[in-house]
């Protein structure tokens, strides 16, 4: 029997590649489907329980393969809901899955890297820094556990997850062929069977490698803007600096347009008080969408340790949003979720060794940062304003 080492992960074989393995072992290509359907919809890892296969290509596929899955070492529900999972990774890092229920829809935000190297100021993940991308069956293993936690092993899943959202740690396009794998096995009939409309990928703005997105796959885009100028982008989203915001804004429109329908973009608009939520902020973001099919989706920031960020009030938030609707644009409010088990968005960190030591950067620049903020509540005291 060949060493486990050795063996063949089929958790992490796409479709194509699933039926080039049963090729490369003399069987025919709709074994690919049976597999398919046996891993991601029965939630099954034994090859003897595999009935529709012949018992010697079980015997076969146990000796050359294997269905190795994450290893879920925490799972929490918050009050809302909301589901946490964290995945410890072979090395001994974690990464973290959350799954938000609302009404008849079900997300689920995949992580598609351990860490994070874009360094974003407000996002908790940023200051661990960057350790590995992860593998195909380690971002669809996210998905496999989420989907299997509603029922038992070998029964089919029902359709809990409506939505996959590649938007956890990590920055889905310095990952780009895992995560093209891993959302083909998405939105295959024979595995999650989720709509083209219903996977949504996530980015910072990695611009070439958005132009390569729109060739090979046509899911939803999303883009993490924060910022409507340079300026204050290069600060907040330090990728600004090579891909500013011209190139972002025609890299996004290039891809809506390879599209074969009509669909927007989402633009993700991270929230902070005293930083980015000025009505002259909500003046510059109204001109610059109006180069971009999308909708606006507004997220007051969550707060975590050392962020030297404040979340803005209730009424800035909306005074921002009644705006930008004014103009013509359609904007949603991101309802906080899960932060009661650090879920919510902007709060994934997983249990990431430092290695650039950011913590400390971190730690050191929230001080100079607090102070500056506390001037900005001082002064929205002082003209009336809600804080």
């Amino acid at each position: 029997m060949s060493d486990v080492s050795t063996k063949t992960n089929l958790l992490s074989l796409s479709p194509a590649k699933m039926e080039e393995f049963f090729l490369s072992i003399g069987e025919k290509k709709f074994r690919a489907q049976q597999m398919l359907k046996w891993i991601h919809q029965y939630g099954e890892s034994d090859f003897e329980k595999m009935t529709n296969m012949g018992k010697a290509l079980r015997a076969k596929l146990a000796d050359i393969s294997e269905i190795a899955l994450p290893e879920v070492v925490y799972e929490d529900i918050s009050k809302d809901g909301t589901r946490k999972w964290v995945m410890r990774m072979p090395g001994g890092s974690s990464i973290e899955t959350v799954y938000i229920p609302e009404n008849e829809r079900g997300t689920l935000c995949v992580s598609s890297q351990i860490g994070c190297a874009l360094d974003c100021s407000f996002c908790s993940t940023g200051k661990q820094g960057f350790n590995r991308d992860l593998s195909v069956a380690e971002i669809i293993g996210q998905v496999y556990v989420a989907a299997m936690s509603f029922h038992e092993p070998g029964e089919r899943r029902e359709r809990r997850i409506t939505n996959v959202v590649m938007m956890g740690m990590g920055e889905p396009l310095l990952n780009f062929d895992n995560v093209v794998d891993s959302m083909q096995l998405m939105m295959d009939d024979n595995a999650y069977g989720l709509s083209k409309r219903r996977v949504t990928l996530s980015t910072s703005g990695v611009v070439p490698m958005m132009d390569k997105l729109g060739d090979v796959i046509d899911v939803s885009l999303a883009v993490s803007l924060h910022a409507p100028n340079d300026a204050l982008r290069n600060e907040l989203v330090p990728i600004n600096k090579k891909y500013p915001l011209a190139e972002l804004i025609a890299a996004t429109n290039r891809y809506l347009k390879k599209l074969p329908d009509k669909r927007k973009a989402t633009i993700e608009y991270t929230m902070m008080d005293g930083v980015n939520d000025e009505m002259e902020h909500a003046h510059e973001l109204a001109e610059l969408m109006k180069q971009v099919p999308c909708k606006i989706n507004l997220i007051p920031f969550n707060p975590f340790p050392n962020s030297g960020y404040r979340r803005p009030s209730n009424n800035r938030v909306y005074r921002f949003r009644d705006y930008l609707i004014s103009q013509g644009h359609v904007v949603t409010i991101r309802s906080t979720r899960g932060d009661d088990i650090d879920a919510a968005c902007g709060q994934l960190v997983g249990n990431v060794e430092d290695r650039t030591r950011r913590s400390q950067k971190y730690s050191e620049s929230a001080k100079a940062n607090a102070t500056r903020i506390d001037a900005v509540q001082i002064d929205n005291e002082q003209d009336g304003r809600s804080v």
